[in-house]
């Protein structure tokens, strides 16, 4: 018997340009071309992105872009989608080809049991199901459905639910405390809460009743409770105070409905989600995406930069896609994003570092080991994790010819923050000594920067492109973005700030509550007229290449997680204890990202273990555990401008090694005797 090789992998970048070839009879001698071209005939690339990916709509659409103006761009005027249309077209071809459409793990089941599996008829029945469950609640479109969960299957099944027939999705990771879900949810006025009754993370695992209990008293525009038992808990508690059904993934009982179930086909811009991002002030902003834009974003970043294929596509047969993430973070909306390709997602709920306490419940070291053999024993193809992933992989040691077959993964991603080129180094040594084929003993590195506030990347991979450790390949497709200077110029191998100088389909379509536009236009327009400022420090090679340095305001960003300064404010001064703080969080190229806590006490008390504590708890109950400083230090003043505001960026630019006169004006302070403990500090730091 003989066997037929398969058939040569073909970039999907190099495939859309071959389509380009013979569809537009368009031909691009470099890629830098093909960028050039995308950003100069926008409506000509965006439109061949509808025609690629063959997206549908019942309506034709009369303009793919109204006109160029930002914010406020209207995007494919008259076509009509939902995101689940386009994730059910690949029911039937995928189902036929015998590949699923998640399997997932958590801690408990990668120690000791098999993953879970869901196909692709199952995942539409629950999804139907549910769905039918929300609308005889009375859920229309428009409606918010807040969810706190964890990154399960149920999670997935919820989202697409709640989107399928027009209502608008919120998440919250359960890691996050009470007062940082409700300063989210609050505002957004949901309807229907669905939520888990705990979690295991490290080996722990964490009741979360309580939460909920809290979270359904202090949310009265909750009408309806949908309680997920991933742990098994007694509920009557949240029961007793709440309309509530249970998550069994069979909510609708009417067979013969749910399998004539259709998601509605609603406007382009119909909102799909609302996700939240933190400024130095104010509460989270709540960043509402839109259907089509979201769909058509996705499918240009994930196939053609992240080079992730259809899993029944003989180019890409049996393709599987991982992106460690918790649900509090935009990559869990990327993970369950290919799903719109038709590519089998594969989610891990838990710690990328394996349980951190032992049999006994004393504490050990992470095992960072437990992501790959999460990969070799789900048999991934693509494996994206934030940079801090690797880089703790490198300290600690990890031999991945010890952590199962990973002979399937031909790519691996990375963003949250900048990757040294010394854990990518890492990597591609780890994968060269244990290639199994071609395309390992060189591994291609996909690292992407983007972020929640457009739901998409600015800055990405092409497998077609040459690698340099530490640096991104390429300015994603369809995105006009430049290191500006101060002048507002365009500047080339020089470190500047990130702009988008024209709209992308993704772009947020307004802030939830937001009159007249004033948080949206502040946050992104308020330094260059009609340009996206996105706040990151970036460097664009004279080879196209890129270079992420860091937040360019004082956003604090733990790995890709971002939260505004004065939430963690709120919760340390809310102590007797503290008169004042400041926090920066400092991202350094090649290096591990570090956030000193500055803290001004009453008089007469010291910073000992017991405040320390105080301080940590504060922060682990108020936000997360993800958001507690490397370090807490007690000062004597926190420097202030003329007006009051904390000057968190002078400072951080300070330590991240500028001059002292170049960062501050002294004369616009209130306390610039201060500054000297600062200097003191920074070259402290930068020993």
């Amino acid at each position: 018997m003989t066997h037929t090789a398969p058939p040569p992998y073909i970039p999907q970048i190099r495939l859309y340009q071959d389509w380009l070839h013979t569809q537009r009879g368009l031909v691009f001698e470099s890629y830098d071309a093909l960028w050039r071209w995308s950003v100069t005939d926008l409506e000509g690339f965006w439109q061949s992105i509808w025609d690629y990916f063959e997206l549908q709509s019942p309506t034709p659409h009369t303009a793919v872009l109204e006109s160029r103006k930002m914010p406020g761009a209207q995007w494919f005027t008259g076509a009509q989608v939902n995101y689940v249309q386009q994730v059910f077209r690949h029911v039937e071809a995928a189902h036929a080809a015998g590949v699923p459409a998640i399997i997932s793990h958590n801690e408990k089941s990668l120690a000791h049991g098999a993953p879970r599996t869901l196909g692709w008829p199952e995942l539409r029945r629950q999804v139907a199901s549910l769905a039918l469950h929300l609308r005889a609640r009375g859920v229309q479109p428009g409606d918010r459905v807040a969810a706190y969960l964890p990154n399960t299957p149920e999670a997935a099944v919820a989202f697409l639910a709640t989107v399928s027939i027009g209502g608008v999705w919120s998440l919250c990771a359960p890691d996050m405390g009470t007062n940082a879900v409700l300063d989210r949810f609050r505002q957004i006025t949901p309807k229907v809460l669905i939520a888990c009754d705990g979690v295991t993370y490290g080996g722990r695992d964490l009741d979360r009743t309580a939460v909920v209990v809290e979270l359904c008293a202090a949310l009265p525009s909750v009408q309806h409770v949908i309680l997920q038992e991933n742990l098994g808990l007694d509920l009557s508690a949240i029961e007793n105070i709440a309309a509530c059904a249970r998550f069994t993934g069979a909510t609708a009982t009417n067979d013969a409905e749910t399998a004539a179930f259709e998601p509605v086909w609603l406007p382009f811009d119909h909102p799909l989600w609302i996700v939240y991002s933190s400024g130095t002030t104010g509460l989270p902003k709540p960043i509402v995406h839109g259907h089509g834009g979201t769909i058509v974003v996705a499918m240009a970043l994930k196939n053609l930069h992240n080079d992730i294929g259809c899993s029944y596509h003989p180019n890409s047969l049996g393709e599987r896609y991982h992106w460690y993430s918790s649900t509090g973070w935009v990559m869990w909306n990327a993970q369950i994003g290919g799903l719109l390709g038709g590519t089998t997602c594969c989610i891990f709920d838990g710690n990328p570092g394996g349980s951190t306490v032992d049999a006994q419940g004393n504490k050990q070291a992470p095992d960072w080991a437990t992501l790959w053999r999460f990969a070799a024993d789900l048999k991934v193809s693509f494996f994206g994790a934030g940079a801090a992933f690797f880089a703790n992989c490198l300290k600690a040691g990890i031999d991945l010819g010890e952590c199962g077959d990973l002979s399937r993964v031909r790519a691996l991603g990375t963003t949250g923050s900048p990757l040294s080129a010394e854990a990518q180094a890492w990597g591609t040594a780890q994968f060269a000594r244990i290639a199994r084929t071609e395309a390992q003993k060189d591994i291609w590195w996909c690292n992407i920067s983007g972020g929640t506030d457009f739901a998409g990347a600015f800055i990405g991979g092409n497998r077609e492109l040459p690698q340099t450790p530490g640096a991104m390949q390429c300015r994603a497709l369809g995105c006009a973005v430049e290191a500006w200077d101060e002048q507002g110029r365009a500047v080339t191998d020089e470190v500047g700030e990130l702009v988008c100088s024209l709209p992308i389909p993704s772009m947020p379509l307004f802030f939830w509550g937001d009159e007249g536009n004033q948080r949206y236009l502040s946050s992104y327009f308020d330094t260059y007229p009609n340009v996206w400022r996105h706040g990151d420090w970036l460097k664009v090679a004279f080879d196209g290449s890129c270079i992420i340095y860091g937040r360019s305001d004082a956003t604090i960003n733990r790995h890709g997680l971002r939260m505004g300064t004065s939430e963690l404010y709120s919760a340390v001064e809310a102590l007797p204890e503290v008169m004042d703080s400041m926090v920066v969080d400092l991202e350094y190229l090649g290096r591990e990202s570090y956030m000193p806590l500055f803290v001004v006490l009453r008089d007469g008390l010291v910073l000992d273990d017991g405040v320390r504590t105080k301080l940590v708890d504060a922060i682990k109950t108020a936000l997360s555990p993800r958001f507690v400083p490397n370090d807490i230090f007690q000062v004597a003043e926190i420097p202030r401008t003329l007006s009051g505001k904390k000057q968190e960026l002078p400072i951080k630019k300070l330590l991240l090694g500028q001059p002292l006169d170049k960062v501050v004006n002294r004369e616009a302070m209130a306390n610039p005797g201060c500054l000297e403990w600062y200097v003191e500090f920074a070259r402290r730091v930068a020993q």
